[in-house]
């Protein structure tokens, strides 16, 4: 059985994806923003191995959160699952990031460069992730554009793909692939969504921690457990590594 990590843990698809898999016997470790979301898992937190504490807005509490998964032991698998949808202003982190920038695709990456290098990367992306044109490296973080929710979303959807591309390049060793959800009935997609929880939930759990064959690849798109095709761009090795260089600008943080 696997050790998993799975950000965003205390309640939709990351919930889900850790109560699927703790089914089947693995050791999930759990992660919650603040230390009241932790007490609102009550007895389910105690069926995990552990849960990280940290808000993945600060780059600070990444630091720690890292520091807090490595020191339960190296995971097998870690769901990078947390996100930020439609965030009505840009805001700004402690760093001066964009929130959505911030949680969605600078957490993902630094916890994967700090932390004790996993078997297994699924990052979390989205349909809407066609959506982010070709993105704009230049002003990934929304300094100079006036702020757009839905476009910010799409772009950061977008580079966790090219991001997840990037490390199947990069670590052969390591299977990284992105997965789109759908359109989930969570509290971030809203009782309307077309999606049950369980199929939203479901790709992701296997990637992490099935021994079928066909869950060992790298480097592939996902949507209920079929491959599908991405934006082009997610695949365009130029950009894949433009923007490992861009985040390491914005984080401080080299990856292996």
């Amino acid at each position: 059985m696997a050790r998993i990590f799975i950000t965003g843990s205390t309640d939709g698809l990351g919930l889900a994806a850790a109560q699927s898999l703790i089914a089947d016997g693995h050791d999930i470790v759990l992660h919650a923003r603040t230390t009241e979301r932790r007490a609102a898992l009550g007895e389910f937190a105690e069926r995990a191995a552990g849960v990280a504490i940290g808000d993945l807005s600060r780059a600070e509490d990444v630091r720690r959160i890292a520091g807090q998964v490595d020191a339960i032991g190296r995971m097998d698998a870690v769901i990078h699952n947390a996100g930020v949808y439609n965030a009505p202003a840009r805001g700004s982190t402690p760093e001066g990031h964009a929130v959505t920038l911030a949680v969605n695709l600078l957490a993902p990456y630094m916890l994967t460069a700090l932390m004790q290098r996993p078997d297994r990367l699924v990052a979390m992306s989205s349909g809407l992730h066609r959506g982010g044109g070709d993105g704009a490296l230049d002003d990934i973080d929304w300094t100079a554009r006036r702020w757009d929710a839905g476009r910010a979303y799409g772009e950061s959807k977008l580079y966790i793909v090219a991001l997840a591309f990037a490390l199947a390049r990069r670590w052969p060793e390591v299977l990284s692939n992105a997965v789109d959800p759908g359109w989930v009935r969570t509290k971030m997609g809203g009782a309307s969504a077309p999606v049950d929880i369980a199929t939203g939930a479901a790709t992701q759990a296997w990637l992490a921690g099935s021994d079928d064959p066909a869950a060992k690849v790298s480097g592939r798109y996902w949507h209920h457990m079929r491959q599908e095709e991405p934006a082009a761009s997610a695949m365009d090795e130029g950009v894949q590594d433009r923007l490992l260089a861009r985040l390491a600008e914005l984080t401080g943080v080299e990856l292996a």
